[in-house]
């Protein structure tokens, strides 16, 4: 979700944290630092097409910069120079048509994403089997990331059994859902491995965000549609966004944040696999616009 407010005020604890550093020898205590340690690309590119300023985007004539967010396609950047992710799992976006396209991150997660992501606009919204779908959106019966694959397979033996499911409201103790969450090596790509990571996959087939402002997320997460979906919450994650929402919780996150760190969860607690900055690049923009942001506010005098 993004919390797109006018107020641009940096959250304190992710002032002068950005980095592309990819230096393995960064401390475990930096790591954990809001948009510290990430593995990123050069931001090389992105520093000279900001010197060249704005370009019109020629599909729509837009003037933008690095990318036009209406096209969803980059610009006076080329494909070869920024990174490419391949993600574990479908990513959908319902974005709400009051959403300004200026001010949403969701376009970085399909720049960057493109064979993975998909963005639809409300009341635009697939139809979707609830038992292979999770819907990453707070709420009183929302499971963490760590209890979701066992749901999601309660769910589908309750189906298979023509059971009735309700959702659970307790969260299951993780120990006994997942066992360790992390395996001493990564996985290798042998048939008998694929199989494996097949198997922890299953039955998850595509994980649903809404990007829209929080005070407009209600006609979107209260569709009928989306009712019988299972959701995940994000409740130990801290934004960093610049467009900080006034009188929101700071566990609020942009959509690309929560894109991010779902699958920086998902692939310790779900995949059993240590998290080594596979997904570092999705906030390849993201990092960089906070940078820029950053610096033009301490200039201002306003950090």
């Amino acid at each position: 979700m993004s919390s797109l407010d006018q107020d641009q005020r940096l959250h304190p604890s992710c002032r002068n944290q950005t980095t592309v550093s990819t230096d393995s020898s960064d401390t475990p205590e930096v790591a954990k630092l809001p948009l510290q340690g990430l593995k990123l690309a050069s931001h090389a590119v992105l520093e000279k097409a900001q010197e060249r300023g704005r370009l019109k985007c020629s599909k729509c004539g837009g003037s933008r910069m690095f990318f036009c967010y209406t096209c969803c396609s980059l610009l006076g950047v080329n494909l070869q120079e920024v990174p490419v992710i391949k993600l574990p799992v479908k990513i959908d976006i319902i974005k709400h048509p009051n959403e300004t396209d200026g001010k949403s991150t969701a376009v970085h997660a399909k720049i960057l994403a493109p064979s993975d992501v998909t963005i639809y606009t409300y009341p635009c919204i697939p139809e979707y089997k609830k038992e292979k779908v999770v819907l990453v959106f707070p709420g009183p019966d929302a499971v963490s990331v760590q209890d979701m694959m066992q749901c999601l397979k309660d769910l589908t033996d309750s189906r298979s059994h023509g059971a009735s499911y309700e959702p659970r409201i307790k969260r299951l103790k993780t120990e006994e859902v997942q066992g360790p969450t992390h395996t001493a090596e990564k996985p290798q790509s042998s048939p008998d491995e694929a199989k494996s990571l097949e198997s922890r996959m299953y039955p998850l087939q595509r994980v649903v965000f809404i990007d829209s402002t929080w005070n407009q997320t209600n006609k979107i997460s209260t569709d009928e549609r989306l009712q019988d979906l299972l959701r995940v919450e994000l409740k130990t994650r801290k934004t960093c966004f610049w467009r900080s929402q006034k009188g929101k919780p700071d566990t609020y996150l942009a959509t690309i944040e929560a894109i991010y760190y779902f699958l920086m969860d998902f692939s310790e607690h779900c995949l059993a696999q240590e998290y080594n900055g596979e997904y570092d690049n999705l906030l390849f923009f993201y990092t960089f616009l906070h940078s820029v942001v950053n610096k033009a506010k301490t200039s201002a005098g306003k950090c």
